[in-house]
């Protein structure tokens, strides 16, 4: 397949679908100019076919070469049609979503064509390791996955797998919203006892955004600090800057290239929705993403093994990642990745986009003090609450929509209580200002306690986190 990797089409976006389409009318075209063999036109011309099919099924209507599907804009935008502001529009850049209550993720994830995290699956995580689910788990924050069954299979087998997670720094100063998949994959390695990879996108940021690569550098290393006060072991855990290690590690260098032989440009324009004038840095990046899934990447912790398999927990938007990563591992003799799909953590301002580092207003940031933590809850969470005391005492609050509650439900440990706090503002029994209160109340230690443990992490400790070495494991 020239554009869109093998068994995932049916999973694509509308946005990777019009891209794959115009790739492979592009492919259609060379191919009849070169005077290639009929099999092989036909063949193309079939493929074509079939990706207009997929996308009329998609988007509702046929393909036109000049008219991309529409992104969904906020609601103020205005100009949407009402179907095509229902369709939520997610890239590893980009969040967007016309409903109050964020994103349809039973939506994205036919769309994507990943897995729910199901009630079964949820108990089998507790039969497999003997702990209590984490409330990420039980409450549905990370609700989709690929390929977690044949991760508890090779645990219950003895059969080693390790975790790779990551971040693109592209601030010194990192929100609540950013700790999500560090305080799940600390849970995660620490109830599965195995070893951890953290990649440090620097040389994204750098292609990305408008950075110095000393400024990119500088900023791994200071949400390196970040990280690292979430407790991780420092035995089993080794952060990596991409600036840095890709350097050092030919084993790294060489997956890296095998991965890039393996994908086209139609197949990244599909998949990453790159254009001709985007930069070649940004058009193989992806294959540097890819990378850290395959345990040869890192020598000098599993030597020359290739048949360790990786679980990646992620937010949903870098799915496209691995999605790319998952079609190519078994043409080069790896094994595919598995991965674990959170949900996103909403802006104080209501939940139709991600956050923002650039916007102070749109979150909890972890150098914020006990007052600007509540100033920004009292001033900016966006409340399901009714206009007036005497409705909300009446109808009740709405906690689908309630920014507060919904931060409760990632940082409240107890869910009885979390319970009864539904219970009571959807009835009217407790007021706005009381939920924030107790969001505030429950955020204001959570900072403090981590602002505390990142003062203890000096930079020799950074250093040592990030010195390729080998890590503990009781791998056979």
């Amino acid at each position: 397949m020239a554009d869109m990797p093998n068994g995932e089409q049916g999973c694509a976006s509308p946005l990777e679908l019009f891209n794959s389409i115009a790739a492979q009318g592009e492919l259609v075209r060379s191919l009849k100019a070169g005077k290639a063999s009929k099999d092989e036109i036909d063949s193309a011309v079939k493929l074509l076919l079939s990706l207009k099919m997929s996308y009329k099924a998609t988007v509702g209507e046929e393909y036109k070469a000049d008219c991309p599907p529409a992104r969904p804009a906020p609601e103020n935008s205005g100009g949407l049609n009402a179907a095509e502001a229902e369709e939520d529009f997610v890239d590893p850049w980009t969040v967007q979503t016309s409903s109050a209550k964020g994103i349809d993720y039973d939506k994205l994830i036919v769309r994507f064509g990943s897995s729910k995290i199901d009630k079964e699956l949820v108990n089998r995580i507790e039969r497999a390791t003997g702990q209590k689910p984490h409330r990420f788990l039980r409450r549905g924050i990370f609700f989709s996955h690929r390929d977690m069954n044949q991760i508890l299979d090779a645990y219950e087998n003895k059969k080693p797998f390790y975790l790779y997670t990551g971040r693109g720094p592209s601030s010194e100063a990192m929100h609540v919203g950013h700790l999500i998949p560090f305080i799940f994959t600390k849970w995660l390695q620490d109830v599965f006892n195995v070893p951890l990879v953290i990649q440090m996108t620097d040389d994204e940021k750098y292609l990305w955004k408008d950075l110095t690569l000393d400024q990119a550098y500088g900023y791994a290393v200071e949400n390196a600090k970040d990280i690292i006060a979430c407790g991780f072991d420092i035995k089993k855990t080794f952060i990596f800057s991409d600036l840095d290690y890709m350097g050092m590690s030919p084993g790294f260098y060489k997956n890296v290239v095998k991965i890039q032989k393996h994908v086209t440009f139609n197949q990244v324009k599909g998949i990453f929705g790159f254009t001709d004038s985007d930069s070649i840095g940004k058009i193989s990046f992806p294959a540097i993403q890819a990378a850290p899934s395959f345990s040869n990447s890192f020598p000098q912790i599993f030597r020359d093994r290739t048949d360790i398999q990786c679980l990646i927990p992620c937010a949903i938007d870098q799915d496209p990642y691995f999605r790319m990563t998952r079609d190519v591992a078994p043409r080069i003799g790896y094994p595919k990745p598995a991965l674990l799909h959170s949900t996103f953590f909403p802006a104080l301002q209501g939940a139709q986009t991600k956050m923002s580092a650039s916007d102070p207003n749109s979150s909890i940031f972890l150098t914020d003090t006990a007052k600007q933590i509540k100033t920004k809850v009292n001033k900016h969470a966006f409340s399901g609450g009714r206009d007036t005391i005497e409705e909300h005492r009446q109808f009740g609050g709405n906690c689908d929509v309630d920014v507060s509650f919904m931060y409760l439900t990632f940082f409240l440990e107890d869910d009885d209580k979390l319970e009864q706090i539904r219970k009571d503002y959807t009835s009217g029994d407790m007021l706005t200002g009381e939920l924030k209160k107790t969001l505030i109340e429950v955020l204001q230690p959570l900072i403090a306690e981590h602002q505390a443990r990142r003062k203890e992490v000096t930079d020799e400790i950074v250093k040592e986190f990030m010195t390729p070495r080998e890590l503990s494991y009781d791998f056979q």
